[in-house]
């Protein structure tokens, strides 16, 4: 059961380096449209805050770029996922294979 489950971890994390590879740009953060006056009609423009290297950052993003933004973003948001995913078939993959190494002495 152990290599079974290593081959089908192996084949997985081939699969995820496959995806991280098509990933294009990428940035961290949340978009947000803000608006200004008390009855909200100016705008919307739009707000980009993210945290890196510990410091929280805003910037203002102008309406052309927000396609393009959110894309990043998202890019971003599967990256995170993939190497979150791969680092634990990492783990299982690392305490299975000792275990076999065990089983065989």
């Amino acid at each position: 059961m152990n290599k079974k489950r290593l081959n089908q971890i192996e084949k997985r994390i081939d699969k995820i380096k496959v995806e991280l590879s098509k990933i294009g740009g990428m940035r961290p953060g949340s978009l947000n449209p803000r608006y200004n006056g008390k009855d909200k009609t100016n705008g919307p423009y739009y707000q980009l805050s993210y945290t890196h290297e510990m410091k929280s950052r805003t910037k203002y993003i102008r309406t052309e770029s927000v396609k393009d933004i959110q894309e990043q973003i998202a890019n971003y948001k599967c990256f995170k996922k993939l190497t979150a995913e791969w680092v634990n078939l990492g783990i299982e993959h690392s305490t299975l294979s000792m275990e076999l190494k065990q089983e065989k002495k």
